[in-house]
């Protein structure tokens, strides 16, 4: 088995922050399209498939008149194709700004909502982050949607989902992308993944009523979870917790809506 890279405790802090101009939608088309009149374009035989570059054009032109600005966000759901991580039923509303369900109870999240939380994940200390982060730990893979974005704006991923069907699920979804940077283990999300420890970054896809302290140790100093936490009435809230040297700095953000936070492995 290949040796995993090393990744020292304590982050660099040193950024460089990104430029502040918008980035065109007009060029950012051009791109995908150019893209997908390579060669080596990968496009599925069906029909959907074979148009699916126009309709994530249109459904990134979308998500940057919303407010996501970070490139390597935006050409992460450009690339991958998230009709692919549904039921074929589904497929003519995957590229629509909702959820879907993806079996076991569970749903794959709006795109909006992937996109500010990986956005989120990439501003660490207030600087956006041009390069790729370090490594990553997901908690909750799903159906390996998010995991497959997270491959390209991190350097490695460790995406752990407790349910054993949408484990087996998102292994079938994800093998013919052959990803080298993606770990998928089944186990307990509450307790992290120590062996990968420490993590640039840790995103969760499911919320509890608080942050648990696994996480919390196990994230590098300098780097950030960005996760749904519940209030007093259930409500959930989207939460940002930066681990620096002086403590740890938490920040509240907008209501969300995620699948509750669960122990065990099923």
């Amino acid at each position: 088995m290949k040796e995993r890279p090393s990744f020292p405790a304590k982050l660099q802090s040193s950024v460089a922050p990104v430029s502040k101009q918008p980035i065109s939608s007009k060029t950012w088309t051009a791109s995908l399209q150019a893209q997908a009149k390579s060669p080596q374009s990968n496009r599925s035989a069906s029909g959907f498939g074979l148009d699916s570059e126009t309709v994530r054009a249109a459904m990134v032109r979308k998500l940057m008149e919303q407010g996501v600005e970070d490139e390597m966000v935006l050409n992460a759901l450009g690339a991958v194709e998230r009709h692919k991580f549904i039921d074929s039923a589904l497929a003519n509303q995957a590229y629509e700004d909702t959820s879907l369900p993806i079996g076991f109870g569970q749903t794959i999240s709006k795109p909006n909502v992937v996109a500010r939380m990986i956005e989120l994940l990439r501003q660490g200390n207030n600087l956006m982050i041009t390069g790729k982060l370090g490594r990553v730990l997901e908690i909750g893979t799903g159906c390996g949607y998010q995991a497959a974005l997270l491959s390209k704006v991190a350097q490695e991923v460790y995406s752990i989902e407790r349910i054993k069907g949408l484990y087996d699920n998102a292994k079938e979804n994800l093998r013919p992308m052959r990803i080298p940077n993606l770990h998928l283990i089944l186990g307990d999300g509450m307790l992290g993944c120590p062996a990968g420890a420490p993590y640039a970054g840790i995103i969760a896809a499911a919320g509890g009523d608080a942050i648990p302290q696994a996480w919390i140790d196990q994230l590098a100093e300098g780097g950030r979870i960005v996760a749904p936490v519940a209030g007093a009435q259930g409500v959930q809230s989207l939460v940002v917790i930066d681990k620096r040297s002086s403590g740890l700095h938490q920040t509240l953000l907008e209501p969300v809506h995620f699948v509750p936070l669960k122990s065990g492995v099923i």
